[in-house]
């Protein structure tokens, strides 16, 4: 077993899930594309989509589940919200992550870009929530998150990303949630939907043991630490850094797959 290629994965997971502690996501818009491209720009064989979004699916259970607890103080989870999107984008994720194993590489890759790009453009439309309300009275359409959750939920299963990229920018935009809350409850939201893609990367048999235990160990530790350092960024701050990473990921997976 070559150490270097464990320490590579250690630290792609490491980097993915600092930040996705930080901005609310469980890390596949970053680990995604530097599982995809990494391992075989080093030398190393390359792994499949459907390798890479099995290994995304269980490390993103780990790291939501390490960051809730890192934000589990401060009222910033917000216990409605979390349930009205949460069964929803459990029980959609569940689908989409099962069906994928029906689904060509390709499609995979291209599902992600779509709903990258989605997320970057609506990270630049305007904010609606109010960060300094009171976050205990928060008032949000139950409805049309669940709706939205569901839909998150199958897309995002099937590249086995949890749908945080998106969730955070749908909260922000359409259901006009604060930035803090949005990020901490969507840890929470993204860890039920974990559950489902998981589960479903599991049955549909495209785990590898190795790399997803190299990439939890590294996300447990990374996760809090990022959490943490959330508590002390100006919102406007961490909308921007989620922004960047959004759009960056988008201009390589499009010029990868027009090219």
């Amino acid at each position: 077993m070559d150490i270097a290629w464990i320490l590579i994965l250690v630290a792609i997971g490491f980097v993915g899930s600092l930040i996705s502690g930080m901005v609310g996501i469980g890390g596949s818009i970053i680990k995604y594309p530097m599982l995809l491209y990494i391992p075989p720009a080093l030398g190393f064989v390359a792994f499949s989509a459907q390798e890479v979004s099995a290994i995304s699916a269980v490390q993103v259970f780990f790291a939501t589940l390490a960051g809730i607890f890192a934000f589990r103080k401060g009222g910033y989870i917000n216990k409605s919200l979390v349930i009205s999107m949460g069964i929803a984008i459990i029980i959609g994720s569940f689908i989409g992550a099962y069906g994928s194993k029906f689904i060509p590489d390709d499609v995979i890759n291209l599902t992600y870009a779509i709903l990258a790009l989605i997320a970057g453009i609506m990270m630049f439309l305007p904010k609606k929530g109010d960060d300094n309300a009171d976050y205990s009275k928060l008032i949000f359409n139950k409805p049309l998150a669940a709706g939205l959750a569901a839909l998150i939920g199958i897309l995002s299963g099937i590249v086995g990303a949890a749908g945080a990229f998106i969730t955070v920018p749908v909260m922000l935009v359409i259901l006009k949630i604060p930035t803090r809350v949005a990020i901490a409850s969507s840890l929470a939201i993204t860890f039920i939907a974990s559950i489902g893609s998981t589960a479903g990367k599991l049955m549909g048999g495209h785990m590898l043991l190795i790399p997803s235990a190299a990439m939890v160990i590294a996300s447990v530790i990374a996760s809090p630490i990022g959490a943490n350092i959330s508590k002390k960024l100006n919102t406007k701050v961490l909308q921007w850094i989620l922004a960047a990473l959004i759009v960056a990921t988008v201009i390589k997976i499009w010029i990868d797959i027009l090219t």
